[in-house]
């Protein structure tokens, strides 16, 4: 055996170093070796037509996740209809169809009533930030997962994206008082097609690229969809001069990110994590997004377009809150799960919005003071 004074010859040295040099390079090439498989790729589908604003956004979630993951994971989103129907997503993601999508929870409304509480009715005063707080706080992220176990789907969901209060809709004329929307023939989606019903219209349900070609053909007299954006780029002005602003039927809506459950709980954690950052990211960025893009095409609707856009009555608001009582009152009772939601959610709006309408000042005077009749900003 040879000792620590022991003589080393030449030779010995020379292979021991030839050795540590062999094991040098194996261990820098093994995590090369592992990461030789290349980037993960995953096909996504948004719920929108290409040219809506709604599938810019998706499209802004994949590119925040495609940069921040370096290209280890590239996300390509598809538009509405690419591989299946709007109304198909869950399932297409649920069985891998798909790797995920962007939608609204609203829209798997026939899979559970419940789902519809992410988003149309009024929130119980909520706007769609707060709702998004129950969600991460309040319980309501716990509650989505209970709720997507009981019908079997194999998603994972992140809501994102608070949306501004939706228009009451698009008419042949104004719309003055309840007795107004008796029989007519109105696109919605959610509970709203039931409070819509029990208002008097005669509802049906389409995805948004197909609004416009319906009123068209007189196969709907009216519609709501989202926003001046959307509905500008969708052709709405072309077949209607009239949009209702306010209403409470979705007041405080939110859209989605979904994953196939398998396929996000295989990736590695770190990636998992950017992921769920990346909706964050996405969010806030749709929302200052939204009101740079938003107020312009509210603004060139009625300069270019000629659209002439009135309040929403206080009667017919008032009568939308009523009839939605009604209606969860009634589904509460059939359903278990959307009752232990809807008590949630009420709970926590009593808390939240009190906080709300004691602290938050209305910008109401601060606007006709600056831009009313007697404009302060014109002498600033």
């Amino acid at each position: 055996m040879t000792g620590s004074n022991t003589p080393v010859s030449k030779s010995s040295r020379r292979k021991f170093l030839t050795g540590s040099a062999v094991a040098a390079v194996a261990g820098v090439a093994a995590p090369a070796v592992a990461q030789s498989q290349g980037p993960v790729s995953m096909r996504f589908q948004s719920t929108w037509p290409s040219k809506d604003i709604f599938h810019e956004y998706a499209q802004d979630y994949a590119r925040k996740v495609n940069d921040m993951t370096g290209g280890d994971l590239k996300i390509e989103i598809l538009p509405a209809g690419a591989v299946v129907p709007a109304f198909g997503l869950l399932d297409a993601v649920s069985k891998g169809t798909l790797d995920g999508g962007h939608g609204v929870l609203a829209y798997h409304y026939g899979k559970q009533t419940a789902l519809a509480l992410w988003g149309s009715g009024p929130g119980f005063g909520m706007d769609a930030n707060m709702l998004l707080a129950w969600h991460r706080y309040g319980g309501g992220k716990e509650l989505l997962a209970e709720l997507y176990a009981s019908i079997g789907a194999n998603v994972v969901s992140f809501p994102y994206g608070p949306m501004p209060t939706q228009p009451l809709g698009w008419f042949k004329k104004p719309i003055t008082k309840v007795e107004d929307l008796q029989g007519i023939k109105f696109r919605t989606v959610g509970i709203s097609i039931d409070v819509f019903q029990g208002m008097g219209a005669a509802v049906n349900a389409l995805p948004g690229g197909e609004i416009v070609s319906a009123m068209d053909r007189g196969l709907l007299d009216a519609a709501e969809f989202n926003n001046a954006s959307s509905d500008r780029v969708l052709g709405f002005a072309d077949v209607s001069k009239v949009c209702m602003l306010q209403s409470y039927h979705q007041n405080a809506e939110q859209f989605e990110i979904m994953f196939n459950k398998g396929k996000y709980d295989a990736l590695p954690e770190k990636m998992r994590a950017i992921i769920s950052y990346a909706v964050d990211a996405a969010g806030q960025d749709m929302s200052v997004k939204a009101i740079d893009r938003y107020s312009k095409d509210y603004a060139e609707l009625q300069s270019k377009d000629g659209v002439k856009f009135y309040k929403t009555p206080d009667a017919i608001l008032k009568r939308q809150l009523e009839v939605y009582d009604d209606v969860v009152k009634k589904k509460a009772g059939e359903n278990p799960l959307f009752k232990k939601i809807l008590d949630s959610q009420i709970a926590y709006a009593q808390r939240t919005t009190q906080w709300e309408q004691d602290t938050v000042v209305s910008r109401r005077m601060a606007y006709d003071h600056y831009f009313g009749r007697n404009a302060a900003a014109k002498k600033i």
